[in-house]
């Protein structure tokens, strides 16, 4: 696995700026180089931040969108077009205002669908990415371009929270989630070898709330305690912050300029 590059920006803007532009440079290289994409989104306000950013962004149209897929790190098991669900909220910000196509943007199973439970759920999206993946991909997933992930305050990453079942899985590349520390209780998840098998994972990390997060899973932290310390790309590992974000880290972890 790829050791964490650091970049910290000014505010929670400016890196969600610098985050869509490097995201547009990333996709339109992969696009050049084998003709599609893929890249996995992320929740929260830092995820929605981004794809808010993309959108608006005078170079988002340099990306091909119908040869671009989607995948999702963790979704809440709640009815479709549910506004907390993670799908909804990247529709809102970006989705539904590019010209994807409808077979390449892989959202996971709704609490209303077909699967009578998040379990049965997860198996699904699990066999999807599997159905997906290219004999030389790795851990039975597609290869991820980059994988976005949110850091939550407690270190918890897609929907992996310290010391649950989930970050403990070194199986499946999916799970389902139960009892989540923060509301809804019942999630879907990919796990960590479904994360590390991406070519570039990068985590997202802005606000004051993060701080201790990020300081935590850069300084040496297990996996377990803290799984933002366990994701990490095959190729490149990227933690994009904020100044309020990068705040508390050791000064030996800090980056040697502000963007």
């Amino acid at each position: 696995m790829s050791a964490p590059q650091l970049v910290v920006h000014r505010d929670k803007e400016l890196m969600a700026q610098a985050a869509a532009a490097r995201l547009i440079t990333r996709i339109v290289d992969a696009q050049s180089s084998r003709g599609t994409a893929s890249v996995v989104l992320t929740g929260g306000r830092n995820g929605n931040g981004l794809l808010a950013a993309l959108g608006a962004s005078e170079a988002r149209d340099a990306i091909d969108w119908s040869r671009l897929d989607l995948w999702w790190g963790d979704e809440r098991f709640l009815p479709e077009g549910d506004p907390e669900r993670n799908a909804t909220q990247a529709r809102e910000a970006l989705l539904d205002a590019v010209p994807l196509d409808p077979e390449r943007v892989h959202t996971m199973p709704a609490s209303d669908g077909a699967h009578a439970d998040v379990d049965a759920a997860a198996e699904a999206y699990a066999r999807e990415l599997a159905a997906a993946a290219g004999p030389e991909d790795h851990a039975g997933v597609p290869g991820f371009d980059v994988l976005l992930l949110g850091v939550g305050p407690d270190t918890h990453v897609a929907s992996l929270f310290p010391e649950l079942p989930g970050v403990r899985e070194q199986e499946r590349t999916v799970v389902g989630v139960h009892g989540a520390p923060k509301p809804p209780p019942l999630r879907i998840s990919l796990t960590l070898p479904a994360i590390r098998a991406a070519r570039e994972v990068w985590l997202l990390a802005a606000g004051e709330d993060k701080a201790d997060a990020a300081a935590i899973a850069l300084s040496g932290a297990g996996e377990i305690q803290a799984p933002a310390a366990g994701a990490r790309g095959r190729a490149r590992t990227l933690w994009l912050l904020d100044r309020a974000a990068a705040s508390r880290l050791p000064v030996e972890l800090r980056p040697p300029a502000v963007a």
